[in-house]
């Protein structure tokens, strides 16, 4: 049970999948959710291509699709591409996304790329996908001939860079690019690694200098790194490619869909942030409540023994990426502790773990609790347990925590943990690498809080220092990262690729700002960002989120104040802001009232618009030094 192509780590399709389908198409209820939850399921093309039908009809019938997010995806190939659009489709869902694919025409690559008026330009995409099938290329080896074979990759690429200036400059979309899958059958065998011009070579190459020539604001899915995951033999498939040109065998579209969706989820802020461990028999082998520190099985010279370090490793390595550590096991807490404490065989120590749940409540509300005590929604965490009771109640009660299924043996744990893909990244900042760090003294400023005696008390203690500047190149990955991941604090929700992100640092029409935040406990790093339109007379806030870790410390009243003081310079003399509801940031529903805005409209769906006039906006003395950097003041 660890077939990839087969989602193995997905539960399996229920029984009654047709069933709640048609309930939900039929019903007068919220069909989104129900289609989400269908699609969490290892589904074959089968299963895909009837939610994609669900979905279109829905969509068709004008349906609401709430709290989905709506994303619309160009396809650009060389091959036939009529099984993959539905299977993207029904894939996104699983990342709560609602998407609709364009397919350009068969083979138009470049006229679609270059031609302003043609299909993909005129559809208003999110995204391009530019799925280039490896047999379309003009590969054609030269072996041993260097020469050559430098000529032809060039002209690969160059043909590539035509593609990706016609399709910048006609669209707005982003550019998701893919690595191509190498062809099993070699020249001269082993050799054709290491002999340059071989198509083996070209195609290494080829792989490798594309994705060493992605601007920072283009995407690449790792389809070559995918084929050889599931073996290139049966990626490949010469009856359906001569019959139909299909890319791969049509056994891999819900894997193939699956790694496309993950990467656009990243994109969208669906990644996860939190990895939940169990212990027992997870951890380590054995049950350290009763078999005790000498009784439990991990590290080397046995396999069982072994199969746990595995996982420890992984969860290791996640940490150093950034993603924090939490555990929630039924045991006592001083039992459970103790392998981090005395164990050493242990890799992972208490020091990584930034929340530690050991008690004998259920780990539905065990996990709850740790969210909360992260200041994360629930659909940042992953939960990894090896009994599958336990992975069943958690779904249950918590459908939008994600619950690998695990095999029964312990040495595919870790495995199934990275198949699942859960904290894919399309980008890696500083930030991203110190966010578990961020997490932990978060927990440290939650205990000072309860025992400072008062908010005025806790806040001087912490000694912050906000810094303050408009965007730059320098934080443009990070801003970019945050306008399409943050979605609790976030007034608008609305998404801008780094490219947009870019061109708003030059656009004379816009404010921007971002805001750094670092207290006695170290540097929370870039927790807010602010984007508005400057008028004559009015500024509206047409972006502002903040990260929820910073919560209750009046950075949103430092903020405000520095948007008075532009705009009070500029000659404006009202800010106007906007807040649109969705599913997940209800908790800034009055953000503008708190702030000491007077409401001028509202829509029936929720849409508030506020004013704040600068003239009553009095200067309030604010806990944290405010630092602007010379960029600012210019």
């Amino acid at each position: 049970m660890s077939d990839r192509g087969n989602l193995f780590w997905l539960p399996q399709r229920p029984a009654d999948f047709a069933d709640r389908l048609k309930a939900a198409q039929a019903g007068d209820g919220a069909l989104a959710p129900e289609l989400k939850l269908l699609a969490g399921h290892a589904l074959d093309i089968n299963g895909l291509n009837r939610l994609a039908k669900a979905l279109r009809k829905a969509r068709a019938d004008g349906r609401s699709l709430k709290p989905l997010g709506a994303f619309r995806l160009g396809l650009l190939s060389n091959s036939t591409t009529s099984l993959i659009a539905p299977a993207l489709e029904a894939t996104a869902l699983r990342y709560g996304l609602a998407m609709e694919v364009v397919e350009a025409p068969f083979g138009q690559i470049v006229q679609e790329a270059l031609d302003p008026q043609s299909l993909l330009a005129t559809s208003d995409l999110d995204a391009i996908l530019i799925a280039v099938d490896v047999h379309g290329l003009p590969l054609s080896g030269t072996p041993g001939d260097s020469e050559r074979a430098e000529a032809t990759l060039d002209g690969v690429l160059a043909q590539f860079d035509l593609i990706r200036q016609g399709l910048r400059a006609n669209t707005k979309a982003a550019l998701i690019w893919q690595t191509a899958p190498r062809l099993p059958e070699t020249l001269f065998g082993s050799f054709d690694f290491r002999l340059t011009g071989t198509h083996r070579w070209l195609v290494d190459q080829l792989n490798r200098r594309l994705a060493d020539s992605l601007p920072d604001d283009e995407l690449l899915v790792d389809v070559a790194g995918l084929a050889e995951s599931v073996g290139l033999d049966a990626w490949h498939d010469p009856v359906m490619r001569n019959i139909g040109k299909l890319p791969f065998a049509q056994e891999f579209v819900p894997v193939y869909a699956e790694h496309v969706a993950r990467v656009i989820g990243a994109v969208r802020g669906k990644s996860r942030k939190t990895l939940v461990l169990d212990l027992d028999n997870t951890l380590w082998g054995g049950i350290i409540g009763d078999d005790g520190l000498e009784g439990i099985v991990i590290g080397q010279g046995s396999g069982l023994g072994e199969a746990h370090l595995s996982v420890q490793r992984a969860a290791l390595d996640l940490h150093g990426r950034g993603v924090v550590l939490a555990v929630s096991s039924k045991n006592e807490d001083a039992a459970a502790r103790l392998p981090f404490r005395e164990h050493d065989d242990m890799l992972l120590k208490e020091d990584h773990i930034a929340v530690f749940q050991a008690n004998w409540i259920d780990k539905a509300t065990n996990l709850a609790t740790i969210a909360d005590a992260l200041t994360l929604g629930r659909d940042a965490l992953v939960f990894l347990d090896d009994n599958p009771a336990e992975r069943m109640q958690v779904r249950g009660v918590h459908p939008e925590i994600a619950v690998p299924e695990l095999p029964a043996d312990a040495a595919l744990y870790a495995r199934a943990l990275n198949a699942g893909g859960y904290f894919e990244a399309v980008a890696f900042s500083d930030d991203d690498r110190k966010r578990s760090g961020f997490y932990k003294e978060n927990a440290k400023r939650l205990q000072l809080q309860g025992s400072a005696g008062s908010l005025d008390a806790y806040h001087a203690s912490l000694e912050m220092v906000a810094t303050l500047q408009p965007f730059d190149a320098v934080g443009r990955t990070r801003i970019s990262q945050l306008i399409n991941k943050s979605n609790q604090f976030n007034l608008t929700t609305r998404r801008y690729t780094e490219a947009q992100v870019g061109a708003l640092e030059a656009d004379p029409t816009r404010f921007t700002l971002q805001v750094r935040l670092a207290d006695v406990f170290g540097d929370n790093g870039m927790i807010s960002v602010i984007v508005a339109d400057r008028g004559p007379d009015q500024w509206e806030i047409d972006t502002w989120l903040m990260s929820c870790r910073v919560l209750g410390r009046r950075v949103e009243e430092a903020v405000l104040a520095e948007l008075a003081r532009e705009a009070r310079a500029a000659g404006a003399s009202e800010l106007i802001g906007r807040f649109i509801p969705s599913e997940k940031n209800m908790m800034v529903a009055k953000h503008y009232e708190k702030l000491g805005f007077e409401k001028i409209s509202e829509t029936d769906e929720g849409e508030t618009v506020w004013r704040l006039r600068l003239a009553d906006l009095a200067e309030k003395t604010l806990p944290m030094t405010i630092v602007r950097p010379t960029a600012v003041q210019a």
